[in-house]
């Protein structure tokens, strides 16, 4: 009978931890679910203008080799980042015509992203919003030649290793949702899922199936935000950083802030119109400073107090190349390529040179497609039997090809591969080819 009762005490004991662990996760929960913003930006601190703190620390950028689809100027390596503030959304137009009078942008909404502006009207925002936050204006702007104040407690652009650093927000993936990333998740040319031109026929391998192409930017607050509390990082626009492009440097990785003088600015992140493997964490797009595309904006920085660090400044440096010695190269394979370049040469006056292969494409559609894409998924170089003698005669490449699968045909790849091209201008051209370009 004593054994029994002992039982039963235990018994009951067991009963009330249980229900006292019960009540516990169900309060858990429902305290979860109403603070369901707040728990998955767990590390998010604001400070008083709404910007987001960001702990410094050290980062792999760049992408691995075995990423699918990186670029040759993703160089992995090792970054350190001081801490900083950042916005966890784009600048929307309507907050850019407070400050600047006017909104450029192609699409217009209460909360969508400013885009169509230059990186030198970004910077002179930042220069104004400080003014009129009462802090001290980080740019020093004469013409093309801009200053950076690294000292100064206003606002800025980020640098591309920042950029990246809160964009991946502890991830190591090619995108910050972990997975191959889908149009329920970003804005962007949602036809063009992850690895869809490795799998173009058959998709059953798509970690991510095509989804929705909006064909608009969409609110700055649409989407999760990542786990630093940022959203849109992926997709709606390209953002401009501070950085001009050049090859990384890979001695200098302590707060590196890129070359001093270049032509292009460096933009991360992808647009509304781009394809996901161009939202990629590690993918550097480019634009001339001067220049305004509708699917490039921005996001605004700050220090996280005062820094050490020295000024730095960026100078535009225009090309001077010469345009009297034009040759125009393509590749065709229905004509319309060749069409073009003939058309081309017949106003230019320009010398031409069509791209012909050893062991030329099918000549049947259905087969040409399987050998294109074969080609391409295996990065193929087929062999060109035919050259260019003088090829250092040119300053100017006119490069024509059709539109495959949103990118250049393997022909191509083996022409660039073959020639030394430095310090030449070359101007793509690129017929129908089953896209909209």
């Amino acid at each position: 009978m004593k054994k029994k009762k002992i039982i039963a005490l235990v018994v009951f004991i067991i009963i009330l931890v249980a229900g006292a662990l019960l009540y516990y996760y169900l309060t858990l929960k429902k305290e979860t679910k109403d603070n369901a913003v707040e728990d998955r930006n767990i590390n998010v601190i604001k400070a008083d203008d709404d910007l987001i703190f960001i702990k410094g620390g050290t980062f792999n950028m760049g992408s691995a080799t075995s990423e699918i689809q990186r670029e040759a100027d993703e160089d992995l390596h090792e970054v350190s980042i001081n801490d900083f503030y950042v916005s966890a959304y784009e600048v929307t137009g309507e907050e850019y015509e407070s400050i600047m009078g006017t909104n450029p942008s192609n699409f217009k909404g209460e909360k969508l992203p400013v885009e169509s502006i230059t990186w030198y009207e970004a910077i002179e925002y930042c220069n104004k919003l400080s003014e009129k936050n009462n802090l001290t204006p980080v740019y020093e702007i004469d013409g093309n030649k801009v200053t950076w104040n690294r000292k100064a407690n206003g606002y800025r652009l980020l640098t591309e290793a920042e950029w990246e650093y809160v964009a991946r927000a502890g991830t190591t993936t090619p995108f910050n949702t972990e997975t191959s990333i889908s149009a329920e998740e970003s804005n962007f040319y949602g036809h063009y899922p992850y690895g869809i031109e490795e799998n173009y026929f058959s998709q059953e391998n798509l970690e991510t199936k095509p989804g929705e192409y909006r064909q608009t930017t969409v609110d700055v607050d649409s989407f999760k935000p990542n786990k630093w509390g940022l959203y849109n990082i992926h997709g709606n626009v390209r953002e401009w950083v501070y950085d001009y492009y050049g090859k990384y440097d890979l001695k200098n990785t302590d707060n590196p802030v890129g070359p001093e003088t270049g032509t292009l600015k460096v933009t991360r992140g992808g647009g509304w119109n781009d394809y996901a493997k161009h939202m990629r964490s590690a993918f550097r797009s480019t634009l001339a400073p001067d220049k305004k595309m509708n699917n490039t904006g921005f996001r605004i920085a700050r220090n996280s107090d005062d820094t050490t660090l020295s000024n730095v400044t960026s100078e535009n440096k225009t090309s001077h190349i010469s345009t009297d010695k034009i040759l125009i190269v393509y590749f065709s394979w229905s004509g319309n390529t060749e069409n073009a370049a003939k058309m081309i040469q017949e106003k230019t006056g320009a010398d031409i040179f069509e791209i012909e292969l050893e062991k030329p494409y099918s000549s049947d559609y259905n087969t040409v497609l399987d050998q294109a894409q074969r080609d391409m998924n295996k990065n193929a170089r087929p062999k060109i039997k035919n050259k260019v003698d003088n090829i250092d005669d040119y300053d100017v490449i006119l490069l024509g090809y059709p539109n495959w699968w949103a990118t250049i045909p393997m022909p191509i790849a083996s022409f660039l591969d073959d020639y030394k091209l430095d310090n030449k201008l070359i101007i793509p051209f690129c017929s129908h080819g089953g896209g909209e370009f």
